[in-house]
């Protein structure tokens, strides 16, 4: 499947910013399941001043705002040729040790219902527990926008009940590291049958022996296939946000984001 791919995101203020600077990670990278045909990032009102490779193997870059601009906008385009791997990524490669991914952080540190839903669990193969833990996570927490945010953690939606994929991943994350599995967050996209608009979406990928990294959507309660884009991946989703950054004054902000993905 080609899927064609356009996510805007649109800063406005107030006042003129002095000064701010943004973490972008928007490129996909090559690996199994999908292929970049084409891809470009392109800045308005700042200028991208250098790129790199974190320890998580992302592509990043930096953009720095235009001393005085009362808008940014940042545009990443292009073209990935997807293909179902039933969730599998591979081995593990990269700088960050797969230990790291046993680590909790702020954001899927697990509390009292986590390890409920952890211990709850069982099987024989990992795969299966995994599997088994999807089905779990999309019931303990059910779909639905405007209750959480990006500083929600995995055991504040287990205890509201409700979230959206981040949280689910977030949650995913932290029962798989409790049952000993490396397992990390991906962002990326998801094409909708109904059509072209969609939203950045999020899920998570565990580490099976003999199989190396496994994704599982527990918002969707399946292994992303063709119609899924991987972007970056880290801990948890401050390692993996699309936009990042800090900004100097007092001058109100305004964000609006668009994402498309077609085929």
């Amino acid at each position: 499947m080609h899927l064609k791919i356009i996510h805007t995101t649109d800063y406005s203020y107030q006042q003129p910013v002095a000064y701010a600077l943004q973490r972008l990670r928007l490129t996909p990278p090559d690996c199994p399941g999908q292929q970049v045909l084409d891809w470009h990032t392109r800045v308005e009102g700042a200028s991208i001043q250098t790129d790199y490779e974190d320890h998580f193997g992302n592509r990043v870059e930096l953009v720095s705002a235009t001393p005085g601009t009362t808008s940014i906008r940042i545009a990443a385009e292009g073209t990935v040729s997807t293909s179902d791997t039933h969730g599998v990524v591979g081995p593990h490669t990269g700088f960050a040790p797969l230990w790291l991914f046993k680590r909790e952080t702020a954001l899927t540190k697990p509390g009292k219902r986590v390890r409920e839903l952890a211990r709850a669990i069982s099987g024989e193969a990992a795969i299966e527990r995994l599997h088994t833990l999807v089905r779990a996570v999309r019931d303990a927490v059910v779909y639905r926008t405007g209750q959480t945010d990006a500083t929600t953690s995995a055991e504040e939606a287990m205890e509201a009940g409700v979230g959206v994929c981040q949280d689910h991943a977030h949650v995913f994350l932290a029962a798989a590291r409790l049952m000993d599995i490396p397992a990390r967050y991906v962002s990326g996209y998801l094409s909708l049958e109904q059509g072209g608009a969609a939203e950045s979406h999020a899920w998570a990928e565990a580490f099976v022996h003999d199989l190396g990294w496994v994704g599982f959507d527990p918002a969707n309660g399946i292994s992303p296939d063709e119609r899924y884009v991987r972007v970056a991946t880290g801990l948890d989703y401050r390692d993996a946000a699309p936009v990042s950054g800090i900004r100097l004054g007092t001058a109100k902000e305004v964000l609006a984001v668009s994402v498309l993905v077609e085929q």
